[in-house]
């Protein structure tokens, strides 16, 4: 996490369907004026963080900074909402880059997929039956079958999300490391998960996918039905979240290890 030392002087404005987002985008416009997301030196965000997600994921193809301010109900990547002083607040803002995770994979009836993550790429069970899933990292089977309502991969970002209401380990931010954690696991019982490099390519093989199937979801992309899916970090892609000075993504991800 650094400052970002960057002049952000073309901003565009852009809000989830909440009044309350709309209504705060409104008063921005009016005091900061509006510009095309293609020449904006940053995005600001309003809305939860959904929004972020969302925005984050529609400048991929050409990374801008975005600044979030919450209008939502979590905001745990956003900042407090404020119309006054925004320019100064980015001058002084911090940044963190994030690299997404890819998914790739094939579905049972042999059609590819690919989509990316900023949080985690889940595998969930379809039906009423437990999931088995085959784990492989690096070419090497970790766990031959595991019986669970699912796993996970999460990034250091998307630690403090599913992965953590899934009892995964929070991961500061500058950690080169990903969470693999199971979700709701039968079977080996006491499998708690793994840290893995954050260089590791990983495989998951569904075991009797007819009679068991199961999804795989790049934060909010999902695929029915998949046979396998392979997941690794994306270091060419590199996303810049901007955050108020002394309120950064690694501070609030170590403040959450200590929340009791």
């Amino acid at each position: 996490m650094s400052i970002s030392n960057t002049s952000y002087k073309k901003l565009a404005f852009v809000s989830s369907s909440r009044d309350e987002a709309r209504a705060a985008m409104d008063e921005l416009v009016r005091a900061y004026a509006q510009c095309p997301i293609e020449e904006a030196d940053a995005i600001i965000a309003l809305g939860g963080d959904g929004l972020m997600l969302e925005t984050l994921h529609k400048t991929i193809e050409k990374p801008t900074p975005v600044f979030g301010m919450n209008c939502g109900s979590v905001g745990f990547l956003m900042n407090e909402f404020a119309i006054d002083g925004l320019h100064e607040r980015l001058e002084r803002a911090e940044t963190g880059q994030i690299c997404p995770l890819r998914m790739t994979g094939k579905s049972m009836d042999g059609q590819e997929f690919n989509a990316l993550a900023i949080n985690e790429v889940s595998l969930l069970r379809q039906t009423h039956q437990s999931a088995k899933i085959r784990v492989s990292v690096d070419g090497k089977i970790r766990l031959n079958e595991l019986v669970a309502d699912g796993i996970l991969v999460a990034t250091p970002a998307g630690s403090t999300a599913y992965n953590l209401s899934a009892h995964g380990p929070v991961i500061p931010l500058n950690a080169a490391v990903l969470a693999m954690t199971p979700i709701s696991a039968f079977r080996p019982r006491r499998w708690r998960g793994a840290l893995l490099p954050r260089s590791a390519q990983v495989r998951f093989e569904v075991c009797e996918a007819q009679k068991r199937p199961v999804s795989a979801v790049a934060d909010n992309r999902e695929v029915r039905n998949v046979a396998f899916v392979d997941v690794r970090e994306s270091r060419s892609i590199a996303l810049t979240m901007l955050f108020d000075e002394g309120k950064a993504l690694d501070e609030r991800i170590l403040n959450e290890q200590f929340n009791v």
